[in-house]
């Protein structure tokens, strides 16, 4: 596999686990509320909403080394790699957006979840 290729990957896989967890407490009560399943132990879940800054700062962070990747900087390969072929640099691409907007769309839940209440 290419460094390239393993960069990106490891920066959307780092920057999906920190808006997980960014979102942990706030998505996960209202997702297991929804569900039917429900206590007083739920409240321990928004013990993590003290870091959700610095979560999100991680994740938008991640994406931005992404698409830095993915982007900016200029893919050297030899001829016959992966890298090589402009259908795996475009699939990388629109699996990264796919990525991005899902990741967006977590971390915008809790801002938005009070207007529907």
């Amino acid at each position: 596999m290419e460094m390239a290729s393993l960069s990106s990957r490891s920066s959307l896989i780092a920057g999906s686990l920190a808006a997980v967890g960014a979102s942990l407490c706030c998505v996960a009560p209202l997702l297991l509320l929804s569900l039917g399943i429900g206590g007083a132990w739920i409240a321990n879940l928004t013990a993590l909403e003290p870091y959700r800054p610095a979560l999100i700062g991680v994740t938008l962070l991640f994406l931005a080394l992404a698409f830095r990747k993915l982007y900016l900087v200029p893919q050297t390969c030899v001829p016959d790699a992966a890298c090589a072929d402009s259908s795996v640099i475009a699939r990388q691409r629109a699996i990264f957006w796919i990525v991005a907007v899902l990741l967006l769309v977590l971390l915008a839940v809790p801002l938005v979840v009070p207007f529907f209440f």
